[in-house]
């Protein structure tokens, strides 16, 4: 059995059943590739229901739950495998508080397509090139990764993954491995992320100064600012040099591959979501009914939480922020405007979906 391992085969004298083949772990979608480790370069998989996939905003083991013995395949093994096996395989590349969960959720219609919201596996990638992986081997890894990301429940989907923000410095390279894939950026527009960071409090300003901090060993921030500059900035203008890291990236993108790339604010999103979620599945040349959209539960409930979602929420939410933030908001959204002009990052950006 091509295995390096099951973990406790025989805990507490118990016979474990066989493990299945790679063909069978290969062939069933519910098999979710889910950690890479290049110690052993081996894909770590575990069982994921497609209804346990859209119970929860993330695929990460803090909302799945640990898994107690993973199923652990060779990559060699799994990449013969998988050839031949592949959906056609999209995008969904987002810059953080910008529904995208919601979005991601609202693709996922059996038959049509399935879809993936930020799988640990694509995090290992973006985590792995950091710690100083070989260019090469790093590229081969990817283009095995994202082909057992790309299976699909039934044969007539379509796979969209979403990957968490901190792989954006890998957008391009995952765009290049797969020349038929399509993508959207969907970003927040500069005041109502700041607005959103705000509202969110000590732990978001956090991540935010995490998320920043990550960039800048991507060298995916270029700005003109000295690394000491950024200890002298509040919790909001680091927010905003991440997004602005993030606009000029997605512009570039897009004067990259325009054909391929569209790009998608949250207020359109948000202001008529059956509409933006139609477009945007036409953009992956997937079937768009809007009668099957319009009742899609992802679109009546938050993301993160699961409770019901009341009809302009998110508009009075950003409506109390600015009541309690507006001014400091104001002052960072001006100062960053004013370090956009000069970087030549357009506040909104192109290719607007349609």
């Amino acid at each position: 059995m091509p295995m390096l391992a099951i973990a406790n085969a025989n805990r507490q004298g118990r016979s474990m059943p066989a493990p299945p083949s790679v063909s069978a772990v290969v062939d069933d979608a519910t098999w979710l590739a889910h950690r890479y480790d290049p110690g052993h370069d081996a894909f770590h998989f575990r069982s994921v229901t497609r209804p346990a996939r859209m119970a929860v905003p993330f695929l990460t083991d803090q909302h799945l739950g640990e898994a107690a013995e993973p199923l652990v395949l060779r990559r060699t093994d799994c990449a013969a495998a998988v050839q031949g096996r592949q959906a056609p395989l999209h995008f969904l590349f987002h810059s953080a508080y910008c529904a995208s969960t919601m979005l991601a959720h609202a693709f996922d219609r059996p038959g049509v397509a399935t879809s993936l919201s930020e799988p640990v596996l694509l995090n290992d990638m973006i985590g792995w090139r950091r710690r100083g992986a070989d260019a090469r081997m790093h590229g081969r890894v990817m283009d095995d990764a994202l082909a057992l990301l790309g299976r699909s429940f039934t044969a007539q989907e379509a796979v969209v993954v979403k990957p968490s923000n901190i792989f954006n410095p890998l957008a391009r390279g995952a765009l290049m491995l797969r020349p038929q894939a399509r993508a959207i950026l969907l970003h927040a527009p500069l005041r109502d992320f700041l607005l959103s960071v705000a509202r969110k409090g000590l732990w978001c300003r956090l991540w935010c100064r995490e998320l920043l901090e990550n960039y800048l060993a991507d060298g995916f921030v270029r700005l003109a600012f000295e690394p000491r500059d950024y200890f002298r900035q509040s919790d909001l203008q680091v927010a905003a040099i991440g997004w602005l890291a993030q606009q000029q990236a997605f512009a570039a993108l897009l004067d990259w591959a325009p054909d391929r790339i569209a790009s998608l604010d949250s207020r359109a999103l948000t202001g008529d979501p059956v509409a933006a979620v139609a477009a945007a599945t036409t953009h992956f040349g997937l079937a768009a009914d809007e009668t099957q959209i319009a009742a899609h539960p992802a679109l009546g409930r938050n993301s993160k939480s699961g409770a019901a979602f009341a009809p302009g929420e998110r508009q009075r939410d950003l409506a109390a922020a600015e009541s309690a933030y507006g001014d400091e908001v104001s002052q960072v959204f001006d100062w960053a405007a004013a370090v956009a002009e000069q970087a030549g990052i357009p506040l909104t950006l192109p290719g607007a979906l349609r």
